[in-house]
Formats: structure tokens, C-alpha cells, sequence
């Protein structure tokens, strides 16, 4: 197992090692904004429900709220309203809009990876298995062999290159939807969020 693993990593002049980094790098980001979304929001939610029941003008009760989800997106929001207090509805609902666009840096945080990923996994797959095949028919060609399964053989090997990539593309498609699905998810909260706080802290 682990020469045949050898032999098709050669076959590919390496990039079957570089495909499994890239494979690893996309499951430690999806396994991170998995932990992080999931987090938001259940926070925006919760937050939600809490903020229905502050009264117009309860500041401090903003203010302990702000202070109970500490560390969210949601309370970076909050943050920017609770300055805003008594501010025109229209000004303090252009700020608030403000703050939710500097939140989603961190919400797109290492998406561009995953999505580079879905793309590079196919190509160098491709590109492997073209060198593989090459290399196969080199060696076949230098040897004289006519034997077919010396053929299929490497041809074999030099197609692993690309079940790889397309194994990286499969798993980067699906977690990257599902990514920003969640993102969406998150700034809709915010946007019901920013209504909220409006009606509250708005002049």
C-alpha cells in the first residue's frame, strides 16, 4: 500500500503530496467556520429572543446584552447602536449598515481558500494524471514491453491523481455551499438585529 502510495506520488512529480496538503488545509478551514457558524448563529438567535424584550430606550439593557454574547459578530452590532442612542432613524440605520459590512470579513473569513481549492483540486489532478500517463508511455516506449497490463498498470496509477482531485472539488463544493448558506444565515440575524435596535435606540 504504502509503495503503490510512493510509486503514484513519483508517477505525478509530486503533486499528489501537494493535493493532500491542499485537501488538509480546505478540512481545517471547513472544520473551523463549521465551529464558527454554528456558534453565530445559535448566538443570533438567542440574541433575537433577548432583544424582544427590551423596551425603547433601555440602554442598559442593550448594554447587558452587549456584555452576556461578548465575542459575537451580533455584539460588535450592538456596540455601534448602543453609541448611536437618540441618533435620527435614518442616520443610525446608515451606521449600523456600516457595521455590518466590516462584519463580514469575518464571516467570509478563509472562503476564498475553500472556493481556490475547489478549483485547483480538478486542474492539478488533470495535470498529474497527464504527467503519469506520459511517463508510463516513456518507459513503456524505451523498454519495447507490449504487455498490457504494464499499460493499464500505469495507467492506473497515473489516474489516482485525478480521483483526488475531484475528490477535493467534491467535498469543497459541498462544504462551501453549506458555508455560505450560513452566511446568509448570519446576516439576515444582523439585518433583523439592526431593525430591532432601531425601534429601541433610534430618535
Amino acid at each position: 500500500m504504502l509503495r503503490s502510495i510512493i510509486d503514484s506520488s513519483a508517477q505525478s512529480f509530486g503533486l499528489l503530496p501537494l493535493m493532500a496538503l491542499i485537501f488538509l488545509a480546505a478540512l481545517a478551514i471547513i472544520i473551523e467556520r463549521l465551529i464558527f457558524f454554528s456558534t453565530s448563529v445559535r448566538k443570533g438567535s438567542s440574541l433575537e429572543y433577548d432583544l424582544k424584550q427590551v423596551g425603547r430606550a433601555r440602554a442598559d439593557d442593550v448594554q447587558k446584552l452587549i456584555h452576556h454574547y461578548q465575542g459575537s459578530v451580533q455584539s460588535e452590532l450592538m456596540k455601534s447602536a448602543i453609541e448611536l442612542q437618540g441618533q435620527p432613524a435614518e442616520h443610525f440605520e446608515r451606521e449600523v449598515e456600516e457595521s455590518i459590512m466590516f462584519q463580514m470579513r469575518k464571516l467570509d473569513r478563509n472562503l476564498w481558500v475553500l472556493d481556490t481549492a475547489v478549483t485547483l483540486g480538478p486542474l492539478l489532478g488533470l495535470l498529474g494524471t497527464i504527467i503519469g500517463m506520459i511517463g508510463s508511455f516513456n518507459i513503456l516506449g524505451a523498454s519495447g514491453t507490449s504487455d498490457p497490463m504494464a499499460v493499464s498498470g500505469g495507467i492506473a496509477h497515473a489516474l489516482i491523481a485525478t480521483a483526488c482531485g475531484l475528490t477535493i472539488a467534491l467535498v469543497g463544493v459541498v462544504a462551501l455551499n453549506y458555508l455560505n448558506k450560513r452566511v446568509r444565515m448570519v446576516l439576515l440575524q444582523m439585518d433583523l438585529i439592526k431593525s430591532m435596535l432601531v425601534s429601541r435606540l433610534a430618535a
